[in-house]
């Protein structure tokens, strides 16, 4: 039987060609005698100050479209994503950009054909099984079954959506879907990585707590730039500034980072690789697009274990937290987006009030005998 292959839409502008970077480019050099604009500045895609309104005016001039850079690896990216799905261009651009968008894309991508250029602002009522944006908005309204948004900047104000930070974590989550029905359970008799994904409010650090309490699993030291809670000691988190945080991202320390409630989080290779070397377990408390990430370079040593607990009883827990307000929104908001992460994780617990039963399970899913 032949194999179903798997219908992909990609977003353009921030996904395959530079948008945003490009248009703080031309600013600044319009601007010499003004601070310079950084791309961290931009917390979402519109703004209120002049040189966010000019920004937004660039990309309404074909020119603009014409010249955008392409994004390092995209078009090797298109290439490999073309091998296994049915690859479609969903771009919002304004009718006087529209021909300078079709070809460069038919020229920068000769393996997608210009039927598969969609071009639109209402990507809400298209129909794919994986869509790839860098908007939130779109993600949160789209009709894929599996919407992933692209890691950036400005999309870093919702939590416990299905993202990636980099092309090769989109293709690897592609075959993760084109093969869930064949794939084999994950291996970790002889180390690897345990990643507790799940809505806010269902235990995960805790059962995490419970797990590294016996021999055989760990706790990588991850960095954050969240405020320590009230009885955090030293080693539940490397805390740091976010200036810090950005700048060792910069540098290559993390091979995983990740953005929860509008704090960054980020794992080292060196705080993972000696744990899983010793074939030990090393147990991460981790948003979807971290697992992804991990999942990608551990592959059958990674298992993503969704940890599932009643709604009624994550907002509970949400509310009783000693966290400011916006955070409790922010987490209770991104609840729905957390739920459907469940779909993408090797195995599922149900997460009551007894922590140590949880622990058990998962204990028996990494060691089956």
């Amino acid at each position: 039987m032949k194999k179903y292959r798997i219908r992909v839409g990609l977003d353009v502008d921030d996904t395959l060609y530079e948008c945003n970077s490009y248009a703080v480019s031309i600013i600044n050099r319009r601007h010499p005698d003004e601070p310079p604009i950084k791309i961290e500045d931009i917390r979402y895609w519109g703004g209120t100050s002049e040189r966010d309104r000019e920004r937004i005016r660039l990309y309404s001039d074909p020119e603009f479209v014409r010249g955008q850079p392409i994004t390092e690896g995209a078009q090797e990216f298109v290439r490999k994503l073309s091998k296994i799905a049915d690859v479609f261009f969903i771009t919002a651009v304004p009718a006087c950009c529209m021909s300078a968008r079709a070809e460069r894309l038919i020229q920068d991508f000769p393996e997608i054909s210009a039927e598969n250029i969609i071009m639109g602002t209402r990507k809400d009522v298209i129909s794919l099984d994986i869509m790839l944006d860098d908007g939130a908005h779109n993600i949160s309204s789209s009709r894929a079954a599996y919407p992933v948004l692209f890691r950036k900047p400005w999309n870093t104000g919702l939590s416990g959506l299905l993202s990636v930070n980099s092309y090769d974590d989109f293709l690897h989550f592609c075959e993760m879907v084109q093969n869930s029905f064949s794939e084999k359970f994950p291996e970790l008799s002889d180390g690897g990585v345990l990643c507790l994904v799940g809505p806010s409010g269902s235990f995960k650090t805790e059962i995490a707590g419970g797990l590294t309490k016996l021999d055989g699993f760990e706790k990588p030291l991850t960095s954050t730039t969240r405020p320590r809670r009230a009885g955090e000691g030293e080693d539940s988190y490397r805390f740091i500034s976010e200036e810090q945080f950005i700048r060792e991202m910069r540098e290559g320390r993390y091979i995983e980072t990740t953005v929860y409630s509008g704090y960054h989080f980020g794992t080292s290779e060196k705080e993972i690789a000696p744990i899983v070397e010793r074939g030990a377990v090393a147990v991460i408390p981790i948003d979807i697009c971290g697992a992804i990430t991990l999942k990608n370079l551990y592959r059958r040593r990674a298992m993503l274990v969704f940890t599932n607990r009643e709604r009624s009883e994550a907002i509970k827990s949400i509310i009783g937290r000693d966290i400011g307000l916006d955070d409790k929104t922010r987490r209770i908001m991104s609840l729905d987006f957390e739920y459907r992460n469940s779909e993408v994780c090797d195995a599922e617990v149900n997460v009551g009030d007894d922590v140590e039963a949880v622990v058990e399970k998962i204990v028996s899913l990494v060691n089956p005998d």
